[in-house]
């Protein structure tokens, strides 16, 4: 006889809605937890959703809030995300990638859109001093770009509040890349993050790395808290390691790509650090047959910088996107 529910399908599907809930600081109704699920590929109804909220509310692992069906996560529902199926954590970051490079519409003529950015938060009072560690970082073009967005608590960034006592800093990802070379149909595959080391002021070799598909989290969140990164280093004497991503490219769309980043140097979008040649290594780093290879730099160096420094930082990279237009340089921060 087919068995009509399948408790393992039930159990991604419930540990996914206590993700979604817990990436945001309020609460949450079936109708915009249907929509993030649709996001990551998971269609289920409103009414669907209601049904697992109910049941999750009976085992703990979520509360209602108010008489709408408003959910939070509980300290239960948390320690169920921790203890997941490992196989159900493996791929979450390259499927982060995959979301928001479809999310990204920034135009490079216009110079208007959604951009993918990185959201940060800092200690209410520690912020600004953490600011004078960042900005060097912004001016030697070792960040995406020079824009970004602050936001105090309780304001958003994109779809995420900012919690009591911080202040939200969002820089941008270099996921823009991926999407703006997506809309310009060009493929674009999202091999690593990692540890460039630099010498002399150029890019030299990956030290460490960590593949995309292989990780539940954005390899430069574990760079930052292994303290592996010198950014200031390479700042002031051009020697040390930064943050890098790798992706690859079709041989045959390079001289396309050149132009796209022509056009992102124009505005000031300095995200790619090297583009390679056909089938050859590029940062010590072997490319597929038929490919070219690209390092970009991680948008997250500025905020590497300042951890450097002993500031407090949380992140949640590659988070969510918000209006290019919304963003301001970091000069008048």
């Amino acid at each position: 006889m087919k068995q009509l529910f399948n408790p393992e399908d039930i159990e991604r599907k419930v540990i996914l809605i206590l993700k979604i809930l817990n990436e945001n600081t309020e609460s949450l109704g079936a109708r915009v937890i249907a929509r993030k699920m649709q996001e990551r590929g998971v269609q289920l109804s409103e009414r669907t959703v209601r049904y697992h909220l109910k049941l999750m509310d009976e085992r703990g692992l979520t509360k209602l809030i108010g008489r709408r069906d408003g959910r939070v996560i509980t300290t239960l529902g948390l320690d169920e995300i921790s203890n997941a199926r490992v196989q159900d954590k493996i791929s979450l970051s390259i499927s982060r990638i995959d979301v928001l490079s479809f999310k990204t519409t920034f135009n490079l003529k216009k110079r208007r859109g959604l951009v993918p950015v990185n959201i940060s938060f800092f200690p209410e009072d520690k912020f600004k001093k953490a600011l004078l560690a960042m900005k060097p970082v912004f001016k030697k073009k070792l960040a995406v770009s020079d824009r970004v967005a602050v936001a105090p608590a309780g304001k958003k960034l994109g779809d995420i509040i900012v919690p009591a006592g911080k202040v939200g800093l969002a820089t941008v990802c270099s996921i823009l890349i991926n999407g703006v070379l997506l809309k310009h149909g060009i493929p674009i595959d999202s091999k690593f993050g990692g540890i460039l080391q630099v010498n002399n002021g150029e890019p030299l070799r990956f030290v460490e790395l960590i593949y995309y598909a292989g990780s539940s989290l954005d390899p430069s969140e574990i760079f930052i808290r292994g303290k592996m990164t010198s950014v200031k280093k390479v700042v002031e004497k051009g020697e040390g390691k930064i943050l890098a991503n790798f992706r690859e490219i079709p041989a045959l769309s390079r001289s396309l790509v050149e132009d796209v980043i022509a056009d992102f140097n124009k505005i000031g979008i300095s995200g790619i650090l090297s583009i390679g040649t056909t089938g050859n290594p590029i940062g010590q780093t072997n490319v597929d047959i038929n490919k070219v290879g690209m390092i970009l730099v991680g948008g997250l160096n500025p905020i590497a910088a300042a951890h450097e420094e002993g500031f407090d930082v949380e992140n949640k990279a590659m988070s969510t996107v918000m209006e290019f237009e919304k963003l301001h340089s970091i000069e008048e921060i």
